[in-house]
């Protein structure tokens, strides 16, 4: 088993203190603070506001977070190639109220999996490949990695990636 990348995400949070329209303030984040002495499910996915990831993907585990939490897990992250603001505003559109985003905007944790890849073809630039884990204390303990994972691939593939499948492995570990 491997261990995830050791990281700093550039996150946004709340402040009550800021008193303005956007009471925001900058927060790092480390990989530590995450996934130190939890079980933790990532769902990471090419970009906010794309089709598949909009549609289906997120919201996917949103509507299934309750057994997810059932069978130990203490939280879902969404992670993508995206900025903090991007990834707030696309929770914020779909409504979604369980998981947490976690913006990788310079793909510092998605080119330490190995999972960064080229989306030239669709004018995205770099991006992350479209897979599930589930990591316990900072180790990876399964990764469903969908099928043709390779720069500018030409399909987005959504087969294994999905809550479901995260769920039927959950059930037997």
């Amino acid at each position: 088993m491997k261990n995830v990348p050791n990281v700093t995400f550039k996150t946004r949070v709340r402040d009550a203190s800021i008193q303005h329209e956007n009471p925001f303030r900058w927060q790092d984040v480390t990989t530590a603070d995450i996934f130190a002495n939890k079980s933790i499910i990532i769902v990471a996915l090419p970009g906010a506001f794309t089709p598949t990831c909009s549609s289906t993907h997120l919201p996917g585990y949103e509507a299934k977070y309750d057994e997810l939490k059932a069978l130990g897990v203490d939280e879902v992250y969404c992670l993508s190639v995206n900025d903090a603001f991007t990834m707030f505003q696309w929770s914020k559109n779909l409504g979604v109220e369980n998981i947490k985003m976690l913006p990788d905007g310079n793909g510092d944790f998605t080119r330490g999996m190995g999972m960064l890849v080229k989306k030239e073809n669709l004018g995205f630039g770099d991006r992350s490949w479209r897979y599930s884990m589930h990591v316990v204390d900072g180790e990876v303990r399964a990764q469903f990695i969908e099928p043709g994972l390779m720069d500018n691939c030409p399909d987005d593939p959504f087969e294994v990636s999905d809550v479901d499948t995260m769920l039927g492995y959950l059930k037997k570990a």
